[in-house]
């Protein structure tokens, strides 16, 4: 216990269980498309899906990941063919 203490006294805290499951989704769900987009040649799909796989690592609070996971994801689903 006195490692968390010490951890949390640096400035570095654990994400929640709400950030881990929405950036694992969001990754699974970036890999499928990228993988399509790839597939059919559909730049678009590609690189919203590399997208989805790479931005949780650059967003630091839940509810902003969750918010630009489910904008992506709206985009991704008006450009699937």
């Amino acid at each position: 216990m006195d490692d968390l203490t010490g951890l949390a006294a640096m400035g570095l805290v654990l994400p929640s269980p709400a950030y881990i499951v929405g950036a694992v989704l969001f990754g699974l769900v970036g890999y499928v498309a990228y993988r399509r987009g790839r597939k059919t040649a559909n730049r678009t799909v590609t690189w919203t899906g590399v997208a989805l796989m790479l931005y949780p690592y650059a967003i630091g609070q839940t509810w902003l990941l969750w918010l630009v996971g489910t904008a992506l994801c709206g985009w991704l689903y008006l450009r699937w063919e």
